[in-house]
C-alpha cells in the first residue's frame, strides 16, 4: 500500500481517480457479506466492517468540511477528532452498513465535484490542525484521501475475513 508521501508524488489527477474509486471497490468487498459478517469484530479491540464504513462516511464529511473552510477562509484551524470516540457514541455497530455505504459513496461524489474545479491556486491554500498534524494543503489533503481510503479498504477486507 503506497504511503501519503507516495501518493503525494503523484500526478494531481491520479489521486483524483484513485478517490474516485472507492465507493465501488468499498461495495464490491462487501456485495456478498451478511450482516452478521458486517458486524462482526476480528478481535476485541478492532473495528468490524460496518464501523470502517461508518468512519469513512464521518471522515469524508470532515474531509470536505475542512476543505471548504481553507478556500473560504486564510488559515482556518481545526480540532482533532477521535474516530474511536465516534465510533462509541455514534453507535456504528448499529449502524445498517448499505444506508452508510450509500451516505458515503453521495458525500464523496460531493468531495469530487468540489476538487475537480479547483483552480490552481486553491490547491496550495492550507489550513492547521491543531494536534500533531499542523498545517495541511488542499493537495496534501488529497494525498492523505488516497491514503486513508487504501488503508481502510484494507482494514475492512482484512476484517471481513475474520482477521484484526
Amino acid at each position: 500500500m503506497p504511503s501519503i508521501e507516495e501518493y503525494a508524488s503523484r500526478p494531481r489527477e491520479q489521486r483524483l481517480a484513485r478517490i474516485a474509486l472507492t465507493p465501488e471497490e468499498l461495495a464490491a468487498a462487501v456485495l456478498s457479506a451478511d450482516a452478521a459478517g458486517l458486524s462482526r469484530r476480528p478481535a476485541p479491540d478492532s473495528w468490524a466492517p460496518t464501523e470502517v464504513i461508518c468512519h469513512l462516511r464521518d471522515n469524508e464529511e470532515w474531509f470536505l468540511e475542512r476543505m471548504r473552510m481553507i478556500v473560504a477562509m486564510d488559515l482556518p484551524r481545526f480540532v482533532a477528532t477521535n474516530p474511536d470516540r465516534w465510533a462509541d457514541e455514534r453507535q456504528y455497530l448499529t449502524n445498517d452498513a448499505a444506508i452508510a455505504l450509500g451516505a458515503f459513496t453521495r458525500r464523496r461524489r460531493e468531495t469530487l465535484a468540489f476538487l475537480r474545479p479547483l483552480e490552481p491556486d486553491a490547491w496550495a491554500r492550507a489550513g492547521v490542525h491543531v494536534d500533531s498534524r499542523g498545517r495541511r494543503t488542499i493537495d496534501e489533503f488529497l494525498s492523505v484521501m488516497a491514503w486513508h481510503d487504501d488503508n481502510h479498504l484494507d482494514q475492512l477486507r482484512r476484517a471481513l475475513l475474520g482477521r484484526p
